[in-house]
């Protein structure tokens, strides 16, 4: 019996060894699904289309956009955290899903730090503080005092309650002393028409959604909330610049997959991540949105999450903000 055993286990080896490389083929070796949290349309769908083509030459396989849009794209990344961790389930994360909504729920439908296997940034992108054209401030500094004056008449606008739009409003109060109302509205688009009809003074969106309005002079801008200027909006200050510091702040778009992605495949996708940032074409469609291409890998995109996670539920805890 033992003299059998041990040709059965040669015999195993050698069939093994023989069909090594066709078990244990490169990755990736089928379609990737590369999940959407928000409707088609949107920035995020805007982050996942400029990105697909350079990735998938880089991967030399097709990805599969797949839309799960609704709750801030929380539903999206709940469902991410019950996929296989193979690397053939991705999502693109942003701000919203996996820096801020988890805290301002009573109970969190996933923990954004330990759920997720962060694969690489590609993008950063400054929010813009805007108001209307004919507004007397020229700046966040000079509407800042405007607001000071007239207490109690102006409130900030956002595209949702626990949205990025939201959270820097309550960001700027926080930093400035103000107490502006928040007054939410179901996405940017409609809360920007309010803004310009007169019913909010004033609003902290990203550039994807209030450039056009800016160029067309509908909008004025007040301040950048990144650490510099936007090479966009060139005459605009920095809330740094302006001495409001503690109001910075800059939306992130990343890939990212359920946890337990193992490190070869995370290098794989993070090395060909890189790559499909790495052309003029791609950086040239990020920048006409206000955004710039930032491709940290996976080590440094996700200690930067981190941060931005400690951050965000800072403020969060400290203004004592719920959603219902």
């Amino acid at each position: 019996m033992k003299r059998l055993n041990t040709i059965l286990h040669g015999l195993l080896l050698v069939a093994a060894l023989a069909g090594g490389p066709a078990l244990a083929q490169a990755f990736p070796s089928k379609p990737i699904r590369l999940i959407v949290g928000y409707p088609p349309g949107g920035g995020i769908d805007f982050a996942a289309r400029v990105v697909q083509a350079p990735l998938q030459d880089a991967l030399k396989q097709s990805l599969v956009i797949d839309y799960r849009p609704g709750a801030g794209g929380t539903i999206a990344a709940a469902e991410l955290t019950r996929a296989n961790a193979d690397g053939y389930t991705l999502l693109v994360a942003n701000t919203g899903p996996f820096a801020i909504a988890p805290y301002l729920q009573a109970k969190m439908p996933y923990d954004p730090v330990k759920q997720f296997t962060y694969i690489g940034q590609i993008s950063q992108g400054s929010y813009i503080a805007v108001t209307r054209a004919d507004h007397p401030a020229r700046d966040l500094r000079d509407f800042i005092g405007w607001a000071k004056a007239n207490a109690g008449k102006a409130n900030f606008a956002s595209g949702g309650a626990g949205t990025s739009t939201h959270l820097n409003g309550e960001l700027m109060n926080a930093a400035t002393g103000l107490a502006l109302t928040h007054v939410p509205y179901k996405g940017s688009a409609p809360a920007i028409a309010e803004l310009l009809g007169g019913q909010t003074q004033v609003m902290i969106d990203a550039g994807s959604a209030l450039l056009p309005m800016i160029r067309a002079g509908k909008l004025r801008a007040l301040a950048v909330t990144g650490a510099r200027r936007d090479p966009q909006l060139p005459d605009v200050p920095s809330v740094r610049e302006l001495g409001l510091g503690a109001m910075e702040s800059v939306g992130f778009q990343g890939l990212v997959g359920p946890a337990g992605i193992p490190k070869d495949v995370v290098a794989v996708l993070s090395t060909a991540l890189a790559r499909a940032l790495d052309t003029p074409d791609v950086r040239a469609k990020f920048a006409g949105v206000g955004a710039e291409v930032s491709p940290l890998g996976a080590d440094a995109f996700g200690a930067f999450v981190r941060a931005e996670n400690e951050k965000w539920a800072t403020l969060i805890r400290t203004r004592k903000l719920q959603l219902d």
